[in-house]
């Protein structure tokens, strides 16, 4: 099959690679229907994070399942699924307890590179989720993005307490902040700030239900939302970007007894305690528990009550993956679309 393969910081090539193979009776092989450019992705990319030689990449996916092992009972051949990033067996107490990211078999599918014609899934019964049909080719991107940056998203926002009528900041305008508009209103929000320099960006999280766009950061974002909120703070923030400057404007954003939801991987992220202490802000956040959300997040999708594929506006074949990573590098692209 053919893969897409990091050699260094910027250096992306489509090659081929050896068929994914049952290992265990708990996998699954999925057929691609569609995959995706990450904004994580970017930290290796870019040479911010460190790979140990070539490298597959991509952990985003929706497919159709070509073969499973005799253990796996949920799922047929022909059934089209979408998984999280962390294959997890969704039966261990974390799992039950809707942290089937931190599940206490969990595997990374990353490892396996998804942005690839065909890949192996572990614990597959846990991991995937069936759409009652095969869906039609226009849903494609909206059930791809269940895949991760939706249920990023979907996370944040619960992490930080939106609840029906509350105030929120979203924090970073990427595919992940944007979807945590999204969400936010979904989930009942009166009013949502959006943080965003950009005009494509800024007029996609309007779509999605933001009432209020910020240009400004740091300290004078901050005071902008202050500004809005009377003085007071927003309830809820939505940390989607995973700097220090980003987590220090979102904790300073929210209001004393808010919350703060964060999603952004920390690169260079630090918090003095003291600080922490007299904020009186809650913080949650974590690798997304993208499994406990997808049977909702399909749903709404299915009866297209949400189309979050909106968040994709470069569409390209998988052999071009190279220009898929750099247009999202230089912020020609908000999130590229790969179609195997």
């Amino acid at each position: 099959m053919r893969g897409a393969v990091l050699y260094a910081p910027g250096d992306i090539r489509v090659e081929d690679r050896d068929d994914p193979k049952i290992v265990e009776p708990t996998d699954a092989i999925i057929r691609m229907s569609a995959t995706c450019v990450c904004g994580s992705d970017l930290w290796e990319y870019r040479g911010i994070s460190e790979i140990d030689g070539p490298t597959p990449m991509g952990h985003e996916y929706c497919g159709i399942v070509e073969e499973i092992g005799e253990d796996v009972t949920t799922l047929r051949p022909g059934q089209f699924v979408i998984g999280s990033f962390i294959a997890s067996d969704n039966t261990c107490p974390h799992c039950v307890a809707g942290y089937q990211s931190a599940c206490m078999r969990r595997q990374p599918v990353g490892r396996e590179g998804a942005q690839a014609e065909a890949l192996r899934v572990a614990l597959a019964d846990g991991t995937l989720v069936a759409t009652p049909e095969v869906p039609d080719d226009d849903m494609l991107p909206s059930l791809l993005a269940a895949s991760d940056v939706l249920g990023t998203g979907w996370y944040a926002a619960v992490a930080a307490g939106v609840r029906p009528g509350c105030t929120v900041a979203v924090v970073g305008d990427g595919a992940v902040g944007l979807l945590g508009v999204l969400a936010s209103s979904q989930l009942g929000a009166e009013r949502i700030i959006a943080m965003s320099r950009h005009e494509p960006r800024q007029r996609l999280a309007r779509e999605f239900g933001a009432t209020d766009i910020v240009t400004e950061r740091g300290d004078e974002g901050v005071q902008r939302i202050k500004d809005l909120t009377g003085g007071v703070g927003a309830d809820a923030v939505l940390e989607c970007v995973g700097t220090g400057e980003a987590m220090s404007q979102a904790l300073h954003s929210a209001r004393a007894g808010g919350g703060v939801g964060v999603v952004g991987v920390p690169h260079g992220v630090s918090i003095e305690g003291r600080e922490l202490f007299r904020s009186m802000v809650r913080v949650q956040g974590g690798p997304a528990p993208v499994r406990r959300f997808l049977p909702d997040l399909i749903d709404r999708i299915w009866q297209r009550r949400i189309d979050p594929g909106k968040v994709f506006d470069l569409d390209l074949p998988l052999g071009e993956a190279a220009e898929g990573y750099a247009a999202m590098d230089e912020r020609r692209a908000i999130k590229t679309l790969l179609r195997p």
